[in-house]
């Protein structure tokens, strides 16, 4: 096996470097690539380089690295990318593994890791599950980070204060957002300003909506206007195409008692406000009193009251299942499948959304758990965590992935491994042995 590694874009903040750390304890030879000045400021190192040309020679510059340093894996944060898009193909062309990291399916206190790819690129797609061999995960065996948000504004407020700093130093770099630190900061202030409003000007409106609407409302949560999710899997152009299209559905198709509330996405709060468009399609679609846009209220209590949930494919579609309330997914979702999502057009959905089953989606959690969740947090270290990534590798996984290096649908037990000096197969073999077979 190949032992040098190859880490692209990670999560804003240290957690890379921290990774990196996790990874030379358990034998691999680290690499990283930095793209723009907020990469650098949380990853340097002799064996961190700059990748300052244009989009079109980076597919060039990335092969000739991977052959220079025998790379044989590729982590990276978010597959939709462009460069990252561009490793995913190269690494299929030259045998290369690549691991994906990503937030986590299960929020908040998980983050996600599955080869190859996440959300829409997820090998899970499509597949049919075997649940035999998962054993169900209980709350007290998980850890909670706290005060998360606040670490990742402070990291999010250097990264692209960095990356103004030394923007001549990588003249050509593409963001997938805007990189403008006054104009990013402003809208921070923005979203701080409004929270505070919304929150008491919608302050009477969960009990309005959970004891006088009970059960007569469905629920759709907005996902950020750039959410690449949108523009990568689902057939939608704008959060604004999927508001035009819910809104049309229920006017022509929902009982008249039903409400339908569009919830604002909080990570969008400053950047985007829907309140025009939704007195237009009140005015349009004569729903004064039917259609409501809300942003601070607290979605577990509207989920528990809900009929249903409409959305594209944000990971609310889990928490959705969790409070009882039916799903329907417009987009591409890991959790679009028979026994979890509705199954029907959206034009019926509205009469009849059906029940949410709350075993099939415990068996999922549990499976995903086991799967591809990593208990833990990109922004704040797990207390007690011996790794310096902070996340808890569950399973044994210690970094060599284990249960990742059989493909998805292979039930081989993973080959004996030795790992800091502890025989992690036995422990492996035992569950396996135990359970039945591995997850396939």
């Amino acid at each position: 096996m190949r032992r040098n590694v190859l880490l692209l874009q990670g999560p804003v903040g240290p957690f890379f470097r921290r990774f990196a750390g996790d990874l030379e304890k358990s034998g691999f030879r680290v690499f990283k690539i930095n793209f723009n000045g907020g990469d650098r400021a949380f990853f340097g190192g002799r064996n961190a380089h700059d990748f300052t040309g244009t989009e079109k020679e980076w597919p060039d510059y990335l092969s000739a690295f991977i052959r220079r340093h025998d790379i044989g894996r590729i982590y990276l944060f978010g597959d939709c990318r462009y460069y990252h898009r561009v490793a995913r193909e190269m690494a299929d062309e030259l045998d290369v593994r690549t691991f994906v990291f990503e937030e986590g399916y299960i929020r908040p206190n998980f983050v996600t890791l599955e080869e190859r790819g996440v959300n829409g690129n997820s090998s899970l797609i499509g597949r049919e599950i075997d649940y035999s061999s998962v054993q169900h995960v209980t709350g007290s065996a998980l850890k909670y980070p706290d005060r998360v948000f606040r670490n990742m504004v402070l990291f999010a407020m250097t990264y692209y204060l960095a990356c103004a700093v030394m923007w001549r130093r990588y003249p050509h770099y593409t963001h997938h957002r805007p990189l403008n630190p006054l104009s990013e900061g402003g809208k921070w202030i923005l979203s701080f300003v409004r929270k505070i409003r919304y929150r008491l000007a919608e302050r009477h409106l969960t009990r309005f909506f959970t004891e006088r609407h009970n059960k007569h409302y469905f629920l759709c949560p907005l996902q950020v206007h750039c959410d690449m999710q949108i523009s990568a899997h689902s057939p939608y152009t704008s959060v604004e195409h999927f508001i035009g299209e819910v809104v049309d559905s229920f006017a022509r198709h929902a009982d008249k008692r039903d409400l339908l509330i569009f919830k604002h996405h909080p990570m969008d709060r400053g950047y985007t406000d829907y309140t025009t468009l939704m007195n237009k399609l009140i005015h349009e679609y004569n729903l004064e009193g039917r259609l409501y846009y809300v942003h601070d209220l607290e979605l577990p209590a509207l989920l528990d009251g809900a009929r249903g949930s409409v959305l594209i494919n944000s990971t609310v579609g889990m928490s959705s299942l969790l409070h009882g309330a039916p799903v329907k997914t417009m987009g591409t979702a890991i959790y679009d499948r028979e026994g979890l999502s509705a199954r029907v057009p959206l034009d019926a959905f509205w009469k009849n959304p059906g029940k949410a089953d709350k075993a099939a989606y415990a068996a999922f959690r549990d499976y995903l758990i086991y799967k591809n969740q990593i208990n833990g947090s990109f922004y704040r270290k797990l207390k007690g965590s011996p790794y310096a990534s902070g996340l808890e590798w569950q399973r044994d996984m210690l970094l060599d992935h284990s249960f990742l290096a059989d493909r998805v649908d292979s039930t081989r037990p993973p080959a004996l491994q030795v790992v800091g000096g502890r025989d992690v197969a036995a422990p492996l073999a035992q569950q396996a042995e135990e359970r039945g077979k591995l997850a396939s």
